[in-house]
């Protein structure tokens, strides 16, 4: 999913900033996409987890160009399908909210400044439906939760960050044939495309929504 919003946002004629836990992985990728587009694609190593990884591609983001225009928060784990509430492991529930919430979270707090500094802020957290609480029943306990909580972020950061001209949404991407999806989902470049409409909006756009393919959904 990261690579292929990238890529349709490169298209665009976006300067990409790619990030990945592997800074080799993410640099295979800014080249493949890079080669794609025809647009210069800069890879940074990036882990939400790990405050110390924030604050480096932070830092790095301020040097090379004083501001940030869009944060697309893509990070997700933990899809549950073999849990249940009454009977969950809490330690992957925990696993799960430091990657799904906190390091949202943590992506906001840091580089708020840097969206700040942009003429068109938007901050785009990749949620999903399972998060929603007018269908949510049980199951995926650690997922649900944490996109729940992400949806309930989306929601103080946009009123938050209003007077800033920042728009903050929430997006489903769908049930997308990726690796955490798995076959049978949709193609990733309509799930990457939701993502992309919410980075994209005009100034004048929605802000502390909850959209797929640019369609409310319910929280």
């Amino acid at each position: 999913m990261g690579r292929e919003v990238s890529r349709q946002l490169a298209t665009l004629g976006h300067t990409v900033v790619l990030t990945g836990r592997s800074l080799e992985a993410a640099e295979y990728v800014a080249g493949e996409v890079a080669e794609e587009t025809g647009r210069a694609v800069r890879a940074l190593r990036l882990d939400v987890t790990d405050e110390g990884s924030i604050a480096a591609a932070t830092a790095q983001v301020a040097r090379h160009y004083g501001r940030l225009d869009v944060l697309v928060n893509n990070a997700g784990i933990h899809y549950d399908t073999w849990q249940r509430a009454v009977t969950a492991d809490l330690a992957i529930v925990r696993e799960a909210a430091e990657t799904n919430l906190y390091g949202p979270w943590r992506m906001a707090i840091a580089f708020a400044p840097l969206l700040r500094a942009s003429a068109h802020p938007r901050l785009v957290n990749v949620s999903s439906e399972a998060g929603s609480l007018a269908g949510m029943g049980g199951g995926t306990p650690a997922y649900a939760a944490s996109k729940a909580g992400l949806n309930a972020l989306t929601r103080m950061l946009a009123d938050e960050l209003r007077a800033d001209g920042v728009l903050v949404n929430a997006v489903c991407p769908g049930w997308v044939a990726t690796d955490m999806g798995g076959p049978g989902g949709r193609p990733v470049a309509e799930g990457a495309a939701s993502v992309v409409y919410a980075a994209t909006l005009p100034d004048d756009g929605p802000t502390g929504g909850f959209f797929r393919d640019g369609r409310p959904l319910p929280w």
